[in-house]
């Protein structure tokens, strides 16, 4: 791209080469800066901080020429809005660009209304500490995807804007591996297969998504059965594997529902359901820790990615976390 200076601060220094006549201003600095996303550049362009010479550049469709020098200089990150806060975390890994969190149920991932702090976001702040190297002029970490409050389960994180572009692209395009275990009601007819709706928001009910007839968004996910409990000809639940091809809000909790197997504890999604008849003490005990699970049966145990700047692929796997292991005791129990 021509003759390019770096550094850790984030400034740049870019000289237009020959095959560039004409091409606009902010596609010409995503294609030199490919680890800062389209959208902040064009904040820096919006913010005066992209210069030509003495001259301030700030429209983003400016043509640019042949042996021009571009200087991009971004501001020092400021300190994020959420305040750090001391929470435990269970970090899979950890580097210079990204860490990996085994996320407990009941922490919710960002701030929002309801939830203040307290939050993943909160956590990381604190813990990263000085590591964190800003994404969008903040020092903050890049949420790229998100679990619900009470989905377990692995989750990554970008430390700078280069780590959170990258694993943006990645999600993107559907290339990121994540896969989950869930512990639904019933068992579907087939033992595996692939589930491929519209989903948008209840118009009814702002807090539940549901399966959409006309508008919503593409949503695409696999399913495998990989073990049944109860009864052979009419099980009373199943532990399923899910692989999302893409993230819509709420989608195997939504999917799984519109199957006709909603997860075991989900508030939302589920309903009230009598145990049957137990012949035994251990199984009345057994059904008991069934009916009263207080949360979606569901955990993200495989997640796996390209990593920003090892260019190399990580995968992790998470055991389940102590409710969902007791869950599946007492159904086997069955």
């Amino acid at each position: 791209m021509g003759s390019d200076t770096f550094s850790s601060a984030g400034y740049r220094e870019l000289t237009v080469p020959d095959g560039n006549l004409g091409e606009r201003l902010d596609r010409f600095l995503a294609a030199a800066c490919p680890e800062m996303s389209r959208s902040r550049l064009r904040q820096l362009i919006d913010e005066g901080r992209v210069t030509r010479g003495d001259t301030t550049i700030k429209d983003a469709n400016h043509r640019v020429k042949p042996g021009e020098l571009y200087k991009i200089d971004p501001p020092a990150a400021i300190p994020a809005e959420p305040i750090g806060q001391d929470i435990p975390l269970s970090v899979v890994y950890e580097d210079d660009d990204v860490i990996v969190i085994d996320k407990q149920a009941g922490l919710v991932v960002h701030p929002a209304a309801g939830n203040p702090d307290g939050t993943l976001v909160n956590a990381l702040i604190a813990h990263c500490g000085s590591s964190l190297q800003g994404v969008g002029g903040e020092m903050r970490p890049g949420i790229v995807h998100r679990l619900d409050k009470d989905t377990s389960g692995l989750l990554v994180a970008a430390k700078n804007e280069r780590a959170m572009t990258s694993l943006g692209k990645q999600f993107a395009n559907h290339t990121i591996e994540r896969a989950y275990h869930a512990i639904v009601w019933g068992s579907p007819r087939l033992g595996e297969g692939r589930i491929e709706t519209q989903i948008g928001r209840n118009p009814y009910d702002r807090k539940r998504m549901g399966v959409m007839r006309t508008g919503g968004k593409e949503a695409r996910t696999r399913y495998r059965v990989e073990e049944r409990f109860g009864e052979k000809t009419r099980p009373l639940a199943s532990l399923i594997e899910c692989r999302l091809e893409t993230g819509r809000t709420h989608q195997i909790r939504v999917h799984l529902t519109h199957l006709g197997h909603p997860l075991i504890g989900d508030p939302t999604y589920g309903k009230a359901r009598q145990a049957p008849r137990a012949k035994t003490p251990e199984q009345e005990e057994a059904y008991k820790t069934v009916m009263d699970f207080p949360r979606q049966a569901l955990h993200a145990f495989v997640l796996g990615f390209q990593h920003p700047s090892l260019h190399k692929t990580l995968r992790f796997e998470s055991v389940y976390p102590e409710d969902m292991e007791h869950l599946l005791a007492a159904l086997r129990c069955l």
